[in-house]
């Protein structure tokens, strides 16, 4: 049976640096064709994603057995392909792309206030590029990603000397709360905080809620965080549209101060509306449902 999530991703640095070969000097399609081998390898070797990923389909959205056995190629590729995105916009192939920025006023709106600003995303799209939207907003905007540091070092280590230097700053997650000092100062100086709200780990704090009909876990932390801090909170996503068009929301949240169970209501709305314009994109490749209950 699946697991919970463990906090890393898979894959090899060997992998990332033949796709990284193939970006640079044959051409982004080339990276995508060959990304059909790697989906297959995960339909068959990834045995546990892949049965979180079909009991979504299958289960949650109501899909035939055989069609939701197809999705789950489909979903394993269009991951793949945001990847292989990831690196092509960082590497200075951003002119190569094009772009829609849906509610990106509202984040103009935030930094005017000069409080700083929460925008909470999910395992959807490819929320990883945001920072590229960002330069389109009328104030200068630090972003501050909200993280744990327990992602493959290799990896991140080889992707930072291949890709242009982000300008994303990290406040990484610390047993001893310290973060939420680097929080507090991040807002004062009217800084973006970005948090993923969608990924619960095992023996944390958790908040329950229904999505696509069936009650799940969130983590505590996001939500109560940002229903106690007096800053706007908004839902962020970039979600993929075509091979080379991206869609940004922005959607500001409306639940009142402390009411973080409200304003997780809000958020499993969000994603929901999300996940039925593109239900490809939902990346929680783990036990998200507790599904052992639903089998």
């Amino acid at each position: 049976m699946t697991t919970e999530w463990k906090g890393k991703s898979r894959g090899t640095v060997l992998g990332y640096k033949i796709f990284v070969f193939f970006i640079k000097k044959v051409g982004l399609n080339s990276a995508y064709f060959i990304l059909y081998f790697v989906s297959l390898y995960f339909c068959f070797f990834s045995l546990s994603s892949s049965r979180s990923i079909y009991y979504y389909f299958n289960k949650r959205l109501k899909y035939s057995k055989l069609k939701s056995i197809f999705k789950i190629f489909q979903s394993y590729y269009v991951f793949g392909q945001t990847i292989i995105d990831k690196v092509a916009i960082s590497s200075g192939l951003r002119n190569k792309f094009t772009y829609h920025f849906d509610g990106i006023e509202l984040i103009n709106e935030t930094l005017k206030q000069r409080k700083g600003g929460i925008l909470i995303s999910a395992h959807l799209g490819n929320f990883e590029i945001a920072e590229h939207f960002f330069g389109e907003l009328e104030e200068n905007a630090a972003i501050n990603l909200l993280t744990t540091d327990i992602e493959h070092t290799a990896i991140k280590n080889y992707l930072d000397s291949v890709v242009e230097k982000s300008n994303i700053k990290f406040i990484f997650i610390k047993e001893d709360f310290s973060h939420i000092f680097h929080i507090n100062a991040a807002l004062a100086r009217n800084e973006i905080i970005c948090i993923t709200g969608d990924r619960y780990f095992k023996g944390s704090k958790f908040l329950t809620q229904d999505l696509l009909g069936q009650e799940a876990r969130f983590p505590a932390g996001p939500f109560l965080l940002a229903s106690r801090l007096k800053v706007p909170v908004l839902f962020v996503y970039v979600m993929k549209e075509t091979n080379t068009h991206y869609h940004l929301y922005a959607r500001k949240a409306k639940a009142k101060h402390r009411d973080a169970k409200e304003l997780l209501k809000e958020y499993t709305q969000s994603v929901k509306w999300m996940l039925d314009k593109y239900p490809l994109q939902w990346f929680n490749y783990f036990d998200f449902w507790n599904i052992k209950k639903d089998t």
